[in-house]
């Protein structure tokens, strides 16, 4: 799709796209590498790891692993409940690995599902997930506001009889923007947060709220408005008897009056979309 917009955005496309791949390739070479006896804290090192390695020294967020019913966010009051902890992984449990790392100045956000051995229930989930990327961009091509594509992932979610856990996020956020960050061969985090990329994140609330639109899509009044043109980290996360499964990957808005132009996923060839692609759950 990038192909057929201007050769500026293209090229800034391709930069997301690489930095998106990344983190995508990172999650995969670390899901196997997990063994029963390994903790959260520890899946989280070994993504910074792999990244630092690969030339990663700034982030949105720094990396992000949950085991278990923490895949359902089971008991989450407070944000600190988000950090990695010494939870050990074993056979048959569902793991959730989220990065945001910034690479020459573009950012990605991702999410990774996957389960230490069988797990037919988190296969379901996974497989139920396709029905909320396609409601996404179609409801994101019709210009529907971001509240009302919320309330209907959330209707699809019942219809599926799972519980919206994005919900538990800050804001309740299924999605939020990102841009590109300057990069610097070191940036301070905080509360493990990019102080760049947090910037960036606060001057789109500056001047969005100005404008009439958030850089947060939520289930709340300020996300009533169509989606603004840019990049949205989107990650509808379902959540059945202590199992959770999402994806997170960067929707493409843009002002053109063609709809398939107007909205698209960024990369088509990701690990969840090639396993339904492949029919594997």
């Amino acid at each position: 799709m990038a192909s057929a917009l201007t050769g500026e955005l293209a090229a800034e496309l391709r930069g997301f796209r690489e930095v998106q791949r990344l983190s995508y390739e990172c999650a995969e070479a670390v899901a196997a590498q997990l063994r029963p006896g390994v903790t959260e804290r520890e899946a989280a090192r070994m993504q910074r790891e792999w990244l630092y390695a690969r030339g990663v020294r700034d982030w949105f967020h720094r990396p992000f692993a949950w085991f278990g019913d923490r895949t359902a966010f089971v008991g989450f009051k407070v944000p600190l409940q988000f950090f990695p902890t010494n939870r050990p992984l074993e056979a048959g449990m569902p793991f959730i690995l989220d990065m945001a790392p910034v690479h020459r100045g573009y950012t990605a956000d991702i999410g990774y599902s996957g389960c230490l051995g069988l797990n037919p229930l988190h296969d379901r989930l996974l497989a139920d997930l396709r029905d909320h990327r396609e409601l996404i961009l179609r409801e994101v091509r019709e210009r529907r506001t971001l509240r009302e594509i919320y309330q209907d992932v959330d209707r699809l979610m019942v219809r599926q009889g799972y519980a919206n856990r994005h919900r538990a996020y800050p804001f309740g956020v299924i999605a939020h923007k990102i841009d590109r960050v300057r990069e610097r061969r070191w940036s301070p985090t905080v509360f493990g947060f990019g102080a760049q990329a947090l910037k960036g994140l606060a001057g789109d609330a500056l001047h969005g709220h100005r404008d009439g639109w958030s850089p947060l899509w939520s289930p709340y009044k300020f996300s009533d408005h169509p989606p603004q043109p840019g990049l949205w980290a989107v990650e509808p996360h379902l959540g059945f008897r202590g199992t959770g499964a999402k994806f997170e990957e960067i929707l493409v808005v843009t002002d053109s009056s063609d709809p398939e132009q107007s909205a698209f996923w960024l990369d088509d060839d990701l690990p969840h979309v090639r396993r339904w692609n492949e029919g594997a759950v």
